[in-house]
């Protein structure tokens, strides 16, 4: 990850919205929202996501609830707790990470925001 590029949330910090990044992001702190991320997303050990993100590539080391598009690597650390499903194109869990979801992987894997939802939303619209 560019030092230079990166945005971040510090721990301590919460924000409810939607996140729209250029370039990589970090989360130490509680998003309740969207993400969309052309870059790397990365949740650290005590980072917490309520909603669903698209990205290039993800870490996820803390805990997220919500479905996440992958359109390269997505690699779940072993502290990491996911609830939601998930689209990528590589998928890497280390041993005791959590993922209780479905998963569907291969080479075309779309980042189209349409395709995603957030756990508990009305999909009749």
């Amino acid at each position: 990850m560019d030092e230079l590029t990166c945005n971040g949330l510090a721990y301590g910090s919460f924000l409810k919205g939607d996140i729209d990044s250029e370039s990589d992001f970090r989360i130490d702190g509680s998003v309740n929202g969207k993400i969309k991320c052309r870059g790397k997303v990365i949740i650290g050990e005590k980072g917490r996501v309520v909603g669903n993100i698209i990205c290039s590539e993800a870490d996820i080391f803390g805990e997220l609830q919500g479905n996440l598009t992958v359109s390269d690597t997505l690699s779940l650390k072993s502290t990491a707790n996911v609830k939601g499903d998930v689209k990528t194109k590589v998928l890497i869990i280390e041993p005791s990470a959590v993922f209780c979801g479905t998963c569907d992987m291969g080479d075309r894997v779309s980042s189209d925001a349409s395709e995603s939802y957030v756990i508990g939303e009305d999909q009749s619209e």
